[in-house]
């Protein structure tokens, strides 16, 4: 028996969720490479099969910019009753397990099974049961990474996708983290491994071997999380029904931005971040606020709110593009923006119109 003091926790992901279901219940579409999404020239692809994958095509990619890495690809609207019924159908297998389920979106969750309802004391067989009663209830697959902290079975998600799943056991944590490039640590994006990349962290090992006050200096609050996943270590708790309070996105430039028209093309990657967030979540919000750092590192925000959520990436463009023309003329030039989403329909939802963040 594992001590109390070892968690055992599992990280379920659906394989290429939206568009699975789409080739599930599309006969003509199996086999095919299929985007969910909108084939627009402004559109933006929410999910992709395998098949379009290989392509090089990705969630959050302009649509146009699928089209051109695959021709032959098949865009399919969504269809979120669809994907939140489903959802519902998986989160009440999990609920056969455990009642510590953390909902991520609608297609991945983790799950804390140290004290389950079954008194099984494998997680790996846990978590084999679970996903073949996915197959056998939704004729879906899913991917399961199983570990010690909710950090390292994320990672161990993607080892063994799709439909299939790895373990991170305790004394293998260190080792595992050691080999991977920073860039494939869940909380560490592409603008702060272009970073790391520049002081020399490369790799888990590199980063371990990083002072604390080194990573702080850099990298603010994030430093000290930094340097304990390089360790393996992750205390955080599955937060059973954990609600969101917003959800943002933001970008740091290589040069900073003095044109209007700048301003707003440096803002449309993370509106289409926060938006396919919306679609693949099914939470809407009412308030936006826009965030801007100076190249002298001030920092402001600007926010304004709508009577109901917003309901198109259309509508959350032109709330941006209004408080983007508020900061004109600009004092000095701008090195970060960032777009959020804040009261969202988690929180308080509308009569009549509940969305919610369930698995």
């Amino acid at each position: 028996m594992v001590p109390d003091s070892i968690r055992k926790i599992i990280h379920l992901d659906m394989d290429a969720f939206y568009a699975s279901v789409e080739q599930r219940d599309n006969p003509e579409l199996r086999g095919r490479p299929v985007a969910v999404g909108g084939a627009r020239e402004r559109g933006v692809v929410a999910a992709a099969s395998y098949e379009a994958r290989q392509f090089g095509v990705r969630s959050a990619m302009p649509s146009v910019t699928a089209l051109r890495k695959c021709p032959e690809l098949v865009f399919v609207p969504p269809r979120f009753a669809v994907y939140k019924e489903i959802s519902r159908q998986i989160r009440a297998i999990f609920a056969e397990y455990t009642p510590l389920i953390e909902p991520l979106s609608l297609d991945e969750a983790y799950l804390d099974v140290t004290h389950n309802l079954k008194d099984i004391v494998s997680a790996t067989q846990i978590a084999r049961e679970i996903r073949a009663k996915i197959l056998a209830e939704t004729g879906l697959t899913a991917s399961a990474g199983i570990s010690y902290n909710k950090f390292l079975a994320k990672l161990a998600s993607d080892y063994r996708k799709p439909n299939g799943q790895f373990v991170v056991r305790p004394e293998q944590g260190l080792a595992f983290v050691e080999g991977l490039a920073v860039g494939q640590f869940h909380g560490i994006g592409p603008v702060t491994a272009a970073r790391m990349n520049q002081l020399g962290i490369f790799t888990g090992a590199d980063l371990r071997a990083q002072p604390v006050e080194l990573l702080h200096q850099h990298f603010g609050k994030a430093g000290r999380y930094y340097h304990a996943i390089a360790r393996a270590e992750d205390h955080r708790p599955v937060e059973a029904d954990r609600l969101r309070k917003s959800v943002g996105s933001e970008t740091t430039f290589a040069q900073d931005l003095t044109a209007f028209t700048d301003l707003l093309d440096g803002l449309r990657p993370s509106i289409e971040e926060v938006w396919e967030y919306c679609q693949r979540s099914g939470i809407l919000g009412r308030t936006v606020t826009v965030k801007v750092k100076y190249a002298d590192f001030q920092q402001i925000t600007r926010s304004r709110s709508s009577v109901g959520p917003i309901p198109s990436q259309a509508v959350l463009e032109r709330l941006c593009r209004e408080l983007v023309e508020g900061l004109f003329p600009l004092p000095k030039g701008v090195r970060l923006l960032g777009v959020s989403l804040s009261s969202l329909n988690n929180e308080q939802p509308a009569a009549g119109r509940q969305l919610t963040l369930s698995f």
